[in-house]
Formats: C-alpha cells, structure tokens, sequence
C-alpha cells in the first residue's frame, strides 16, 4: 500500500471533520468558534488539492469525497451558522411572526449540493469555475460572526447591517442563486507560477492581504465582492473579445 496517495484523503477527512464539529459547535451557540472550523476546513480543503498535486495523488474516490467533505463544511454548517443568526436577529428585532425565516438558511446546503454535483460532472471547470465556489461562500458567512464579535463593543453601522434580519436572509438567498448560475469565475488553480500568466490571481491575493491587514475580519465580505466583481469584468471582456 501507498502510504503517500492517502495523504490527500486524509487531509479532506480533516476538512470533513472541521465541518462536523463547526455544526455541532454552532448548535450549541458558539457561532465564533463554529466559523473559525469553517476556516480551519477550508485550510484542510486547500491542502488536499496542493498534496494531491504535489504526489500525484489523484483518484476517482478523493475527487468524490472532496465534494462529500465540502458539502458539510461549506455547505451544511455555513446553512446552519445563517439559521442561527437570523433567529438571534429575530428575537432582537422582535420579530415573532417571522418564526418561520431562519429556515430560509437552508437554500445553502441544498443548492450547495446543486453546485458540487454540477462541478463533479462538469469537464469544463477545471481552470474557472462557473458558479460562485462553495469554499468563498462559507468563508464570507463564517466572516459574520467574527466581525459580530469583532465590533460587539462599538456597535456601530457595519454591526447593524450583520445582525439585520433581512440582511442576512438575502445573504441566503443570493449566495444560493450565485452558487449555481453559470457565471465563470476564476479559480487560484496555477497551470505555472509566472507573474505575467497570473496577474490578475497576485493581484487579487496581494489586495486581499492589505485588506486583510487594515480591517481584519470586516474585510472578509469586501473580498468577496471583490472576487464576485473582477469575475464579472474578465467575463464581459472575454464577450466582447470574442
């Protein structure tokens, strides 16, 4: 047996777990840990593509139980991080009708399998992706809770928009449509490392870092707009390229 081409399976198993005990974690209210596993898995689901590359490691069943992994962590427990905090905005906001909304959450998962299951037989996203990853839809509602803790003690304008009942439900609701719409998007998959091959991913990466560095978790949302936004402008270029 081949020790070295289980390694990439076992680091998606990894990434699995992190979804499992960010669920089990959110469920008990701990919605700040909950989405720093989403994190960790999707640390885990960076790796397993990199060592699979780097051993040559690829198999029919790692590809299978990649999306198996990923549908937990990034679909499953973002779907249940959403479901929890729009009945903690329902509550705040006294919204005691709307007992029914946070259910609404549960488009993640679903149209998260939707996506996975379109990817898995899909030839065509092997460079782009068409459809906003699951990874970056799970990271940005991960994001929610850290800057709620993040900016508990000022309050001010970005936290009201987090916790706002209708905020969060058309996080859910067009994360789900943008997951499944065929609008190519452009994946950190390096065919070479050259600079002049790969402007636009260094560029993004490198915006994304300061970002990062100058407003920490708040930045998170605006790098996916970002992403979402560049994705569109390459693919109206390439129309009218064409």
């Amino acid at each position: 047996m081949n020790i070295k081409n289980h390694i990439p399976n076992l680091l998606t198993l990894c990434n699995m777990l992190a979804g499992i005990l960010s669920i089990y974690i959110g469920m008990q209210g701990d919605l700040v840990l909950a989405s720093y596993l989403i994190l960790i898995g999707a640390i885990f689901d960076f790796s397993d593509g990199f060592a699979a590359r780097l051993l040559n490691a690829y198999s029919e069943m790692g590809k299978q139980l990649d999306s198996l992994a990923d549908l937990i962590t990034f679909g499953v427990a973002p779907g249940f991080i959403v479901f929890s905090l729009i009945s903690q905005s329902i509550e705040t906001n006294s919204l005691e009708f709307a007992y029914i909304l946070p259910f609404l959450a549960f488009m993640i998962p679903l149209f998260g399998a939707l996506r996975l299951a379109k990817f898995n037989i899909d030839e065509n996203q092997q460079t782009s992706f068409l459809g906003m990853p699951t990874p970056a839809v799970a990271i940005l509602i991960a994001s929610f809770p850290l800057i709620k803790d993040y900016l508990y003690q000022d309050q001010g304008f970005v936290y009201s928009i987090i916790t706002n009942t209708y905020f969060l439900l058309g996080v859910a609701i067009a994360t789900s449509l943008l997951m499944v719409i065929p609008l190519p998007m452009f994946a950190f998959k390096f065919k070479t490392y050259a600079v002049a091959e790969n402007k636009l991913k260094y560029s993004f990466l490198l915006v994304s870092l300061v970002l990062l560095l100058w407003l920490q978790f708040v930045a998170i949302p605006i790098i996916i707009a970002l992403y979402i936004l560049l994705s569109i402008i390459v693919y109206l270029k390439d129309l009218q390229s064409k």
